[in-house]
């Protein structure tokens, strides 16, 4: 029992010795804390301290920067503003000897001025003086111009304004002269520029028509056939088309020899799809001259319709436009009267509209203006007549029918566009290349022009140029001076007109030119 105890005891010994000694160190723990702490406590204190005096040290030395700061821009500023006070003090001194010399201008101005006007009364007081005398001069030379011309006032006035009148009169004949000439040099001017415009504006090409076709043949043998036995074949082609064969010794070649140029297209064609088909006998012949005819109507039918549609024409009759498909065969000096009419349309519709005028009216009277050609063979009387007679069947305009009636200057022009179609026609029929004559005729044409130049006094040479449509003179400027030259010109012009048949105009240029030759050696 007493061992327990024992260890019991000495367990209870262990526990409170164990326990005095944990409060005796931990006493000791408080203790130590407590200095450590009151140590850092101290240190902070003179850390503190220490940081309060740098600020303060650092706040004086920015406070002393900031101050001398705060003067460097105060004496800035102060030495501007005084610079800018010293400029505004020069500147009020300028605009006050300114002034000073302004005033003492206005004075001698204003001095000048009061002398001018002294001497503006006098000269005014001097001239009613004078004007008072001339009244009184005046009166008596009145006075005794009376008693000269046995004329009272009244009666002069009325001597005077007569005689004025008739000045007047001749005054206003020659103003009306001047203004006359001007007009119509200026209307002259324009029509040259818009007759120019017109024709640079339309380029047509010109194609001479022959008056024969030739129908080529693949062999000689073929002309026999084409005859037929006792030449019954070529009786019926001729026969059934109204054109004449010409059989010869030009070989593989039949021509065809006609004035109306649809029965030889006609006769062409049949020939042609004879030729091909290679059964020619009358009743073949027959056949393929009426499909050639079929043919060649269809061809008179577009071409009609080409020409409405190339002038933008509309409302034409189609009995018309058959009429105009049959120019396409139809020549005049050898220029396809279809195609001339197209261009004489568009001719007349460029200078109508050049000029204000109805161009529509203007090209629907150029392409009809010829319209009677494709009935002149069948119809007698001039194409002129023919073309508006069918014209009024077909119930066209009036200054359509104007025109046509016009266009030859069998009537006098009374409208714009009748005049318009007259110069179209003009052009286009006189255009270089637009229609031929016969060679001999040509030379002798141009030999005659030559001939009537050469033939006046001073006139050394002369040339015909552009197809006899200028002729160029050049005349000794020892015979022929500057004021001769133009009477010249217009006696030339003068005989050619009277003396010769041409178509379009011819310019006659006169050059007199003097030469001084000198060798260098």
């Amino acid at each position: 029992m007493e061992t327990p105890i024992v260890i019991l005891l000495c367990v209870v010994s262990c526990i409170i010795g164990a326990a005095l000694g944990g409060f005796i160190l931990f006493k000791q723990g408080i203790k130590y804390r407590k200095k450590t702490a009151e140590a850092q406590i101290g240190s902070a204190e003179e850390e503190a301290q220490r940081i309060l005096k740098d600020a303060g040290k650092e706040a004086e030395s920015l406070k002393k920067a900031a101050l001398v700061e705060a003067k460097d821009e105060i004496h800035k500023s102060r030495s501007e503003a005084e610079k800018e006070i010293k400029e505004r003090r020069i500147e009020v001194s300028r605009q006050e000897r300114r002034i000073q010399q302004k005033e003492e201008t206005l004075d001698k101005k204003i001095d000048n001025i009061e002398k001018k006007e002294e001497a503006l009364t006098v000269k005014h007081k001097n001239a009613d003086e004078k004007l008072a005398e001339a009244e009184r001069i005046k009166k008596s030379q009145l006075d005794m111009l009376e008693k000269i011309s046995e004329f009272t006032k009244e009666q002069a006035k009325e001597h005077l304004l007569s005689s004025l009148e008739s000045e007047l009169v001749h005054e206003k004949a020659v103003k009306i002269q001047s203004f006359e000439n001007q007009l119509k040099d200026e209307c002259e001017s324009k029509a040259r520029q818009y007759i120019s415009l017109a024709i640079s504006r339309c380029a047509s090409d010109q194609v001479s028509e022959a008056a024969v076709s030739v129908v080529t043949l693949p062999n000689d043998e073929m002309k026999g056939r084409i005859i037929g036995r006792e030449g019954r074949n070529v009786k019926a082609i001729e026969t059934l088309t109204g054109v004449e064969l010409i059989i010869d010794d030009t070989p593989e070649a039949i021509t065809i020899s006609c004035f109306d140029q649809v029965r030889r297209e006609i006769a062409r064609i049949a020939l042609e799809k004879l030729i091909t088909d290679g059964r020619i006998h009358p009743a073949r012949i027959e056949e393929m001259v009426d499909k050639a005819r079929r043919e060649v109507e269809q061809r008179i039918k577009r071409e009609g319709e080409r020409a409405i549609l190339e002038t933008n024409v509309h409302g034409i009759n189609p009995e018309l436009a058959k009429l105009l498909g049959r120019l396409h065969y139809r020549t005049s000096y050898r220029q396809n009267v279809l195609d001339h009419s197209i261009e004489v349309a568009h001719l007349a519709g460029m200078m109508a509209a050049e000029l204000g005028v109805d161009a529509a009216l203007a090209r629907r009277a150029g392409l009809l203006h010829d319209i009677g050609k494709a009935l002149s063979y069948e119809i007698e009387g001039s194409h002129v007549q023919i073309g508006v007679d069918v014209c009024k069947k077909y119930k066209e305009n009036a200054d359509v029918l104007h025109a046509i009636e016009a266009h030859h200057g069998d009537v006098e022009t009374r409208t714009v566009v009748a005049a318009l179609v007259q110069a179209a026609d003009a052009i286009s029929a006189a255009r270089p290349g637009a229609r031929s004559e016969n060679y001999e005729n040509y030379i002798k044409r141009l030999q005659k022009l030559e001939e009537i130049c050469t033939s006046y006094e001073g006139v050394d040479k002369s040339f015909a140029i552009q197809a006899g449509r200028e002729v160029r003179i050049m005349v000794s400027p020892e015979k022929v001076n500057d004021e001769k030259m133009v009477l010249v010109a217009r006696d030339i012009a003068k005989r050619i007109e009277a003396e010769m048949e041409y178509p379009g105009q011819i310019k006659v240029h006169i050059i007199r030119e003097s030469r001084a030759i000198e060798y260098a050696k």
